[in-house]
């Protein structure tokens, strides 16, 4: 969609943390400001542990933090200051993989094997028709990237050697949009992936809001209707996590400020076949979720007027922090990443 709119110590691996070690805002636990050095809005996040992290924003800004975000290099590609940046997804600590939004040739993928020291344009879109919102990778080798529709039906980007070429997939298993229907670049959560070959696409837009699922890495697609405010081009699902490949969280609202965001969550238990209204959501629009490793119950939701969180697998939510972020992402090892406007970097902290 277009830019109007606008993933404790380490466990020991094979161990699930216990509930006084695991990073929770109700155990004291706050997001905490690490000075970026930037004034870009970063709503790509990529976090590979408590002291990795990648963020992508305005003006082409990649920047990366490997002491837990004490110092950021900035390692954004050169010649790429009119890009806007929506979408970064890390395959390790050296290599990630960046998205490029906008219209026609204005929408790009580069890649990096070397920390961001040097960056490989590998794809850049030649359809003036498509708009790339979101990218997601199901391992290392095999991903996807999201366009709004395309005559009536959403395009799909494939990648099987781990972003180094793309490729066009038929559309035949894609349902049609509805009219006005397309995906927010809000938080590089509106495609997102669980395991080796589902993926989900969140909705707006349109007069209902929906979330797409594949199961075979995005050839064919099922689809259903999402409880979240529809009926306008600003509404609608805006984020996806999911757990494991049956258990999600939706999020999204009105992401104008002076519009009112209720039912601005949901949740599945079924692979997202079906979806339901959160009882007691956000109380306002929120942009990026993300669960918390080693949970079935913690995740945590951020917008641009707070945070919130959920012990209950997203039934019911309560806010914690009113700094303004965008997106989320947390690690295996406890490290739960937030970015937003401004430079604004956070890592949740005791």
């Amino acid at each position: 969609m277009p830019s109007a709119v606008p993933q404790a110590a380490a466990a020991p691996v094979g161990t699930a943390p216990s509930a006084a070690t695991r990073p929770t805002p109700d155990a004291g636990w706050h997001w905490h400001l690490k000075d970026s050095g930037s004034t870009a809005r970063f709503r790509g996040l990529a976090a590979v542990s408590r002291t990795t992290a990648w963020v992508a924003g305005t003006s082409g800004t990649v920047l990366r933090t490997h002491d837990g975000g004490t110092h950021w290099t900035d390692i954004s590609p050169p010649g790429a200051g009119t890009l806007e940046f929506r979408d970064i997804e890390a395959l390790d600590a050296r290599r990630a993989v960046i998205l490029a939004i906008g219209e026609g040739a204005a929408s790009r993928v580069f890649r990096t094997d070397d920390a961001g020291a040097t960056w490989t344009e590998s794809f850049r879109n030649a359809d003036p028709r498509a708009f790339y919102d979101c990218l997601t990778f199901f391992d290392r080798r095999h991903g996807i990237a999201l366009s709004d529709p395309v005559d009536g039906k959403y395009r799909i980007l494939s990648t099987g050697d781990g972003g180094r070429s793309w490729r066009v997939l038929p559309s035949d298993g894609m349902p049609p949009a509805q009219d006005g229907e397309a995906a927010f670049a809000a938080s590089g959560q509106c495609l997102v992936s669980s395991g080796s070959h589902d993926a989900w696409i969140a909705t707006g837009g349109a007069a209902t809001a929906r979330v797409l699922h594949t199961a075979d890495r995005g050839r064919i697609w099922s689809v259903s209707d999402a409880p979240l405010p529809a009926g306008d081009p600003a509404r609608g699902v805006f984020a996806l996590a999911f757990r494991d490949r049956t258990h999600g969280l939706a999020v999204g609202g009105d992401y104008r400020p002076d519009q009112p965001s209720p039912h601005a969550a949901a949740l599945s238990n079924d692979a997202g076949a079906s979806w339901t209204a959160t009882p007691a959501p956000p109380h306002a629009y929120r942009s990026g979720v993300a669960w918390l490793p080693h949970s079935r119950r913690l995740a945590l939701a951020v917008g641009p007027s707070g945070s919130d969180l959920t012990l209950d697998g997203g039934r019911t939510w309560q806010p914690f922090d009113n700094g303004s972020y965008d997106t989320v992402d947390c690690t295996p090892d406890l490290g739960c990443w937030a970015a937003g406007e401004r430079g604004r970097i956070a890592r949740l902290e005791p």
